[in-house]
């Protein structure tokens, strides 16, 4: 079938995870059941078809490096479960940084001063001959997304968001809309983990509904020591991440449901290990309670590793049928604040299909 050419916008967590995963899985076979895949073939695509031929970066430590060796730069801070990742041959260039650096991150993030802009990007988009770039920007990046959504436009190449940037997801976005024009394909918003918080909360709320019980109130309070995390402590960065995760719970009952969601502290030594903690007040039969609370511990950044690698594929798929605008089935199952929150098992069903080619999109 062939390469997926991928470019990278923000060499994070993320993307260390994910660099790290297309080695770990490279000799997966179609039968083998993979944790965090949908399917090892993935209509006729594979895991290790992902080859990463450029990457963006405000770090000054990370430019100019391999991005198979700027993956284990601080402050990364991934678990290293595949530590033998070959040299992909592609540097790491420096990116524009605009909003993508909160002020009380500049020291800690050794931000570069280059002055970059949006033709660079393009330039070397464009010489990459990448089929897709991922936006790995930080939490609160509103104008940095916007830019290398820009850039994926003009260099004609699909682009997936993977972060609270309502981009994909809002139909009157005029990049929404000129991805739909264009013929050029592109999923998001905001990447759902295999198992995260998220997902965990959506189908607690789903069950509940189902069985009949009211639910009073939810909350949901996140911890962890990335840099995400430390990026997260400005508030004024988080109302996005704040209206995409409550979005996801909320879509699942049809009543009003008083819900605090987001993260709530940044703890340096838990590095990428983020804990969860959920509570659920219900109402139950003769009005009596059902309550819940649950702790969830997960590795944060391989949690959604997987998941970016069945949104690529389906991008390529896409690409490959000259679909262009919004993947509808691939955003509902994948992404916290998608154009349509559809029930999740109903949204695997859809990708199963377009992948089959019963589903455009």
């Amino acid at each position: 079938m062939g390469d997926i050419r991928v470019a990278i916008a923000g060499l994070g967590n993320c993307a260390s995870a994910l660099i790290q995963g297309v080695h770990y899985y490279r000799d997966a076979k179609a039968n083998e059941e993979i944790p965090g895949l949908m399917h090892v073939d993935f209509g006729g695509y594979y895991p290790k078809d992902l080859k990463f031929v450029v990457a963006f970066e405000a770090n000054r430590k990370k430019i100019g490096l391999d991005i198979a060796d700027a993956i284990w730069v601080e402050p990364n801070c991934c678990a290293k479960f595949c530590p033998d990742v070959p040299k992909t041959g592609a540097k790491v260039l420096p990116g524009p940084i605009s909003d993508g650096v909160a002020p009380h991150m500049r020291e800690s993030f050794f931000a570069h001063n280059e002055d970059v802009d949006l033709s660079f990007v393009v330039e070397h988009l464009e010489k990459s001959k990448a089929d897709v770039l991922i936006n790995y920007l930080p939490v609160g990046s509103a104008k940095g997304s916007r830019l290398y959504a820009q850039a994926a436009l003009d260099a004609g190449i699909a682009f997936i968001n993977a972060i609270p940037e309502f981009i994909v997801s809002d139909p009157n976005s005029p990049y929404a809309q000129a991805f739909e024009k264009k013929g050029i394909p592109c999923a998001g918003d905001d990447i759902k983990s295999q198992l995260g918080a998220t997902i965990l909360h959506r189908v607690l709320a789903q069950l509940f509904d189902k069985r009949g019980l009211i639910l009073q109130n939810t909350y949901q309070l996140n911890i962890g020591g990335n840099t995400d995390f430390e990026n997260m402590q400005v508030e004024n960065r988080l109302s996005s991440k704040r209206i995409s995760k409550t979005e996801a719970v909320t879509s699942c009952v049809k009543y009003e449901l008083p819900t605090k969601i987001g993260p709530s502290d940044y703890v340096p030594f838990l590095g990428d290990n983020k804990v969860c903690y959920i509570s659920m007040r219900s109402r139950a039969f003769g009005d009596l309670p059902i309550n819940l609370d649950l702790k969830l511990s997960v590795q944060d950044s391989p949690n959604s590793a997987g998941v970016i690698i069945d949104v690529v594929r389906a991008i390529k798929i896409a690409l490959d049928r000259s679909i262009g605008g919004e993947l509808s089935s691939i955003s509902s199952y994948s992404f916290k604040h998608p154009r349509f929150q559809i029930d999740d098992f109903e949204a695997r069903k859809r990708v199963d299909e377009f992948i089959e080619g019963k589903r455009e999109r």
